[in-house]
């Protein structure tokens, strides 16, 4: 995969990861409403989707700055550690403990502004959900898995993606194999 990443990091800690400049505008008003002492440097820089997984593999909560609401923060936080696996928007809204607020988690999850470090990419509709587990439970050799190929995901709706649904496929993919 030749995608590039735009990483933009405040005072070290990453604020942002897009296959563009999407967040940095977002990102500048936020620091410019913080107190000039408040933030040391404010820089972006390219890495090749190899960089970034290597990166995620390391980085921790700490390691990164957001700039959202309570309950933004609240879902970014919960989708950033539950185990690598699918779920459905139903699923992360009620582990954020707010079952009733699909639409809303659904929001908080597109408008992600750390691309696979807090893994929106791995949320996808119910209804593809449910029938990935309809066959994996049906059929035992016809999984979700064969070996480390994902056969069935391109068959499977994975849902919006703010950088496509194919680079979501591919980002599921590297993340699930």
């Amino acid at each position: 995969m030749k995608t590039q990443w735009v990483v933009t990091e405040i005072d070290g800690k990453v604020a942002s990861i897009a296959t563009d400049y999407r967040h940095l505008a977002h990102i500048g008003a936020e620091v410019a409403a913080l107190p000039v002492r408040e933030v040391g440097s404010v820089g972006t820089r390219k890495i090749c989707t190899e960089e970034l997984l290597e990166m995620a593999r390391f980085l921790s909560w700490e390691d990164l700055r957001l700039f959202g609401t309570e309950f933004q923060l609240k879902v970014w936080k919960t989708l950033f550690d539950l185990p690598r696996r699918l779920y459905s928007y139903s699923e992360v809204a009620a582990l954020a403990g707010n079952p009733q607020g699909v639409r809303p988690v659904a929001h908080v999850v597109a408008i992600n502004p750390v691309a696979y470090v807090i893994p929106c990419h791995l949320v996808i509709p119910k209804e593809s959900l449910d029938k990935a587990r309809e066959i994996r439970s049906t059929a035992e050799k016809a999984t979700l898995f064969k070996g480390t190929d994902l056969y069935l995901l391109d068959s499977l709706d994975v849902g919006a993606y703010a950088y496509g649904s194919e680079l979501k496929r591919e980002l599921i993919k590297l993340q699930l194999q």
